[in-house]
């Protein structure tokens, strides 16, 4: 009876195993993102960059927000970001102008851009513009301010970057994965250039970034998570990050307009009108410490 029990179990076995058809290989995302390209129709996203240095290893910023489609890429964004800090990790903040734009560093920070013009506001910029102004306007600004610097560098929603990142990338169960240069990705995404200071330095440029991204039944991404040095972020404290970010409601009507311009600024109180300057929030300041 026992041989019989396992000749019996055997045979179904392998009943099973050639009755189950071969795993499908994922949709292709680059043409499943291209039809949802429709001006009006977007996607919004939430997303958190963790810092790791040696064994410590924190969250430095979150963020969410909603991307609008042009017929080619992205139309208009409205973003929020903010820092993982709060006004108690600050602790004794000095009663001074620099104590000022600490406090303000822990609120968040939103950015509208719409076409090439980004508007800014909370965050640190809430000490720079003149009384009763609450937006900053800046003609080709960075589509996610000051706090998008440490967030996601691909963007899939953008074709051009999407098809870029996919060349030669390997199928998994749930979607793909691979690795880019930070100087292929710098080429192919108008958003990555647009988010940063300056172009990064040659070093930067060559610095690998590893991503997985997964996908749903249509192909469209759902999560994308990427991991690369510290030295695509422009510092060089030997240090890693990871930005994961979750996508959902692809194709969905959206419609992000600029702010009333009663409330907008074009200069700061000081008579300053340039960014550049302000841009830039060196790695590790308020992560991984103590």
């Amino acid at each position: 009876m026992k041989r019989i029990l396992t000749g019996v179990a055997l045979a179904t076995t392998a009943a099973l195993v050639t009755a189950t058809p071969a795993m499908a290989a994922p949709k292709d995302p680059v043409v499943a993102v291209k039809k949802r390209m429709t001006p009006g129709k977007g996607v919004s996203f939430t997303e958190r960059t963790t810092v790791s240095q040696g064994n410590k290893r924190e969250v430095f910023l979150r963020r969410s927000g909603t991307l609008q489609f042009s017929r080619s890429g992205i139309a208009a964004s409205d973003i929020t970001g903010k820092l993982n800090i709060t006004s108690k990790d600050l602790g004794d903040v000095p009663d001074s102008e620099f104590g000022e734009i600490l406090r303000a560093v822990a609120k968040p920070e939103r950015t509208i851009r719409v076409g090439t013009t980004a508007y800014l506001s909370g965050n640190m910029w809430t000490t720079l513009l003149p009384e009763g102004k609450t937006w900053f306007k800046a003609p080709k600004g960075p589509p996610g301010g000051i706090t998008g610097t440490y967030g996601q560098p691909v963007n899939v929603g953008e074709y051009s970057t999407l098809k870029t990142l996919l060349k030669g990338a390997k199928a998994t169960s749930h979607g793909y994965k691979g690795t880019i240069k930070l100087g292929a990705l710098w080429k192919a995404s108008p958003w990555l250039r647009a988010g940063s200071p300056s172009k990064p330095s040659a070093k930067a440029l060559k610095a690998p970034i590893a991503w997985r991204l997964t996908v749903n039944a249509a192909g469209l991404p759902t999560r994308l998570v990427t991991t690369f040095s510290s030295t695509v972020n422009g510092t060089d404290d030997k240090g890693s990050v990871s930005v994961d970010t979750r996508y959902t409601g692809w194709g969905k009507a959206v419609s992000i307009k600029a702010p009333a311009a009663k409330d907008v600024a074009t200069s700061f109180e000081d008579g300053r009108e340039d960014i550049s300057s302000l841009t830039e929030i060196p790695l590790g300041v308020f992560a991984v410490t103590g």
